[in-house]
Protein backbone atom coordinates (compact mmCIF):
# COMPACT_ATOMS: atom_id res chain seq x y z
CA UNK A 1 0.00 0.00 0.00
CA UNK A 2 1.54 3.36 -1.01
CA UNK A 3 2.82 5.61 1.74
CA UNK A 4 0.46 8.51 2.42
CA UNK A 5 2.04 11.97 2.39
CA UNK A 6 0.60 15.30 3.47
CA UNK A 7 2.64 18.22 2.15
CA UNK A 8 2.71 21.68 3.75
CA UNK A 9 3.64 24.66 1.57
CA UNK A 10 3.57 28.45 1.71
CA UNK A 11 4.55 29.50 -1.80
CA UNK A 12 5.25 28.44 -5.37
CA UNK A 13 5.35 24.72 -4.64
CA UNK A 14 8.11 23.63 -7.04
CA UNK A 15 9.27 21.02 -4.53
CA UNK A 16 5.68 19.86 -4.14
CA UNK A 17 5.62 19.46 -7.93
CA UNK A 18 8.74 17.29 -7.74
CA UNK A 19 6.97 15.06 -5.19
CA UNK A 20 3.77 14.89 -7.26
CA UNK A 21 5.75 13.98 -10.39
CA UNK A 22 7.78 11.32 -8.55
CA UNK A 23 4.58 9.77 -7.16
CA UNK A 24 2.90 9.83 -10.58
CA UNK A 25 5.90 8.13 -12.25
CA UNK A 26 6.11 5.57 -9.41
CA UNK A 27 9.69 6.69 -8.71
CA UNK A 28 8.38 7.38 -5.21
CA UNK A 29 6.14 4.60 -3.82
CA UNK A 30 3.80 7.10 -2.21
CA UNK A 31 0.79 9.28 -2.83
CA UNK A 32 0.13 12.86 -1.77
CA UNK A 33 -3.27 12.75 -0.08
CA UNK A 34 -3.53 16.45 0.80
CA UNK A 35 -1.67 19.74 0.48
CA UNK A 36 -2.07 22.46 3.10
CA UNK A 37 -0.99 26.09 2.84
CA UNK A 38 -1.20 28.97 5.29
CA UNK A 39 -1.14 31.30 2.27
CA UNK A 40 -4.27 31.54 0.11
CA UNK A 41 -2.25 32.79 -2.88
CA UNK A 42 0.31 29.97 -2.82
CA UNK A 43 0.68 28.63 -6.36
CA UNK A 44 1.37 25.23 -4.82
CA UNK A 45 -2.36 24.97 -4.11
CA UNK A 46 -3.00 25.26 -7.86
CA UNK A 47 -0.40 22.54 -8.50
CA UNK A 48 -2.16 20.26 -6.02
CA UNK A 49 -5.60 20.94 -7.49
CA UNK A 50 -4.34 20.28 -11.03
CA UNK A 51 -2.88 16.97 -9.85
CA UNK A 52 -6.23 15.95 -8.38
CA UNK A 53 -4.99 16.31 -4.82
CA UNK A 54 -7.00 17.93 -2.05
CA UNK A 55 -5.72 21.52 -1.80
CA UNK A 56 -6.49 23.25 1.50
CA UNK A 57 -5.94 26.86 2.51
CA UNK A 58 -5.53 26.77 6.28
CA UNK A 59 -5.16 30.32 7.64
CA UNK A 60 -4.30 31.26 11.19
CA UNK A 61 -7.19 32.97 12.97
CA UNK A 62 -6.49 36.38 14.47
CA UNK A 63 -7.56 35.18 17.90
CA UNK A 64 -5.36 32.07 17.76
CA UNK A 65 -2.03 31.50 19.44
CA UNK A 66 0.68 29.65 17.51
CA UNK A 67 0.06 26.54 19.62
CA UNK A 68 -3.70 26.66 19.09
CA UNK A 69 -3.21 27.01 15.33
CA UNK A 70 -0.75 24.12 15.29
CA UNK A 71 -3.09 21.90 17.31
CA UNK A 72 -5.99 22.67 14.94
CA UNK A 73 -3.77 22.04 11.91
CA UNK A 74 -2.62 18.69 13.34
CA UNK A 75 -6.24 17.63 13.97
CA UNK A 76 -7.16 18.39 10.36
CA UNK A 77 -4.11 16.60 8.96
CA UNK A 78 -4.75 13.54 11.11
CA UNK A 79 -8.03 13.00 9.27
CA UNK A 80 -5.92 12.15 6.17
CA UNK A 81 -4.00 9.46 8.10
CA UNK A 82 -0.58 10.41 6.70
CA UNK A 83 2.49 8.26 7.19
CA UNK A 84 4.65 11.36 6.84
CA UNK A 85 4.17 15.12 6.82
CA UNK A 86 6.55 16.88 4.41
CA UNK A 87 7.42 20.56 4.85
CA UNK A 88 8.26 21.73 1.34
CA UNK A 89 8.58 25.48 1.66
CA UNK A 90 6.37 25.79 4.76
CA UNK A 91 7.26 29.16 6.27
CA UNK A 92 6.02 28.66 9.81
CA UNK A 93 7.91 27.14 12.76
CA UNK A 94 5.80 24.30 14.12
CA UNK A 95 5.39 23.91 17.87
CA UNK A 96 5.12 20.72 19.88
CA UNK A 97 1.32 21.13 19.69
CA UNK A 98 1.74 19.90 16.10
CA UNK A 99 4.93 17.84 16.22
CA UNK A 100 3.85 15.63 19.12
CA UNK A 101 1.13 14.16 16.88
CA UNK A 102 3.71 12.98 14.30
CA UNK A 103 6.85 11.94 16.21
CA UNK A 104 9.80 11.39 13.83
CA UNK A 105 7.41 11.61 10.89
CA UNK A 106 7.77 15.29 9.94
CA UNK A 107 10.33 15.87 7.17
CA UNK A 108 11.71 19.32 6.34
CA UNK A 109 13.64 20.65 3.35
CA UNK A 110 16.05 23.54 4.08
CA UNK A 111 18.23 25.36 1.52
CA UNK A 112 21.46 25.28 3.53
CA UNK A 113 23.92 22.75 4.89
CA UNK A 114 23.47 21.27 8.40
CA UNK A 115 24.24 23.87 11.06
CA UNK A 116 24.35 26.72 8.54
CA UNK A 117 21.83 29.55 8.11
CA UNK A 118 18.82 28.19 9.99
CA UNK A 119 15.54 30.01 9.54
CA UNK A 120 14.37 32.40 6.85
CA UNK A 121 16.26 33.73 3.83
CA UNK A 122 18.97 31.08 4.01
CA UNK A 123 20.01 31.47 0.36
CA UNK A 124 20.24 35.26 0.60
CA UNK A 125 22.28 35.01 3.82
CA UNK A 126 24.63 32.46 2.26
CA UNK A 127 25.15 34.68 -0.79
CA UNK A 128 25.95 37.66 1.43
CA UNK A 129 28.43 35.54 3.43
CA UNK A 130 30.06 34.50 0.13
CA UNK A 131 30.43 38.13 -0.92
CA UNK A 132 32.12 38.81 2.42
CA UNK A 133 34.58 35.93 1.68
CA UNK A 134 33.24 33.96 4.65
CA UNK A 135 32.11 30.86 2.72
CA UNK A 136 32.71 29.32 -0.72
CA UNK A 137 29.77 26.92 -0.73
CA UNK A 138 26.29 26.37 0.59
CA UNK A 139 23.86 23.52 0.02
CA UNK A 140 20.60 21.78 0.75
CA UNK A 141 19.51 19.38 3.48
CA UNK A 142 16.51 17.23 4.27
CA UNK A 143 16.01 16.43 7.93
CA UNK A 144 13.50 15.17 10.46
CA UNK A 145 11.77 17.69 12.74
CA UNK A 146 11.62 16.17 16.23
CA UNK A 147 11.11 19.41 18.18
CA UNK A 148 10.83 23.18 17.92
CA UNK A 149 14.49 23.89 17.18
CA UNK A 150 14.80 25.50 13.74
CA UNK A 151 16.36 23.48 10.89
CA UNK A 152 18.31 21.32 13.31
CA UNK A 153 16.85 17.79 13.34
CA UNK A 154 18.51 14.51 12.33
CA UNK A 155 19.81 14.85 8.76
CA UNK A 156 18.51 12.36 6.18
CA UNK A 157 20.41 13.78 3.20
CA UNK A 158 22.48 16.83 2.29
CA UNK A 159 24.31 18.08 -0.76
CA UNK A 160 26.88 20.83 -1.25
CA UNK A 161 26.23 23.60 -3.79
CA UNK A 162 29.33 25.60 -4.67
CA UNK A 163 28.97 29.36 -5.11
CA UNK A 164 30.63 30.62 -8.29
CA UNK A 165 32.36 33.97 -8.73
CA UNK A 166 29.93 34.99 -11.47
CA UNK A 167 26.84 33.92 -9.53
CA UNK A 168 23.98 36.30 -8.93
CA UNK A 169 21.48 35.62 -6.18
CA UNK A 170 19.05 34.47 -8.89
CA UNK A 171 21.49 32.01 -10.49
CA UNK A 172 22.43 30.59 -7.09
CA UNK A 173 18.75 30.22 -6.15
CA UNK A 174 18.05 28.42 -9.44
CA UNK A 175 20.88 25.93 -8.84
CA UNK A 176 19.83 25.33 -5.25
CA UNK A 177 16.22 24.71 -6.27
CA UNK A 178 17.39 22.20 -8.88
CA UNK A 179 19.30 20.31 -6.17
CA UNK A 180 16.34 20.54 -3.79
CA UNK A 181 14.01 18.76 -6.22
CA UNK A 182 16.34 15.77 -6.56
CA UNK A 183 17.56 15.61 -2.95
CA UNK A 184 14.05 15.74 -1.49
CA UNK A 185 12.87 12.81 -3.62
CA UNK A 186 16.00 10.78 -2.83
CA UNK A 187 15.61 11.49 0.89
CA UNK A 188 11.97 10.43 0.83
CA UNK A 189 12.96 7.22 -0.99
CA UNK A 190 15.54 6.58 1.76
CA UNK A 191 12.89 7.06 4.44
CA UNK A 192 10.35 4.82 2.71
CA UNK A 193 12.92 2.09 2.08
CA UNK A 194 13.87 2.14 5.75
CA UNK A 195 10.19 2.00 6.71
CA UNK A 196 9.61 -1.05 4.50
CA UNK A 197 12.57 -2.95 5.96
CA UNK A 198 11.49 -2.46 9.57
Amino acid sequence: MPTRLVVLISGNGSNLQAILDACASKELPASVVAVFSNNADAYGLVRAYEAGVKAIHFPKLESESRRDYDARLAEDILTYAPNYVVLAGWMRILTSAFLDHFPNHVVNLHPALPGMFPGMNAIERAFEAFKQNQISQTGVMVHLVPDETVDDGPVIASEIVSIQQNDTLESLEARIHKVEHVLLINALKTILTAKDTK
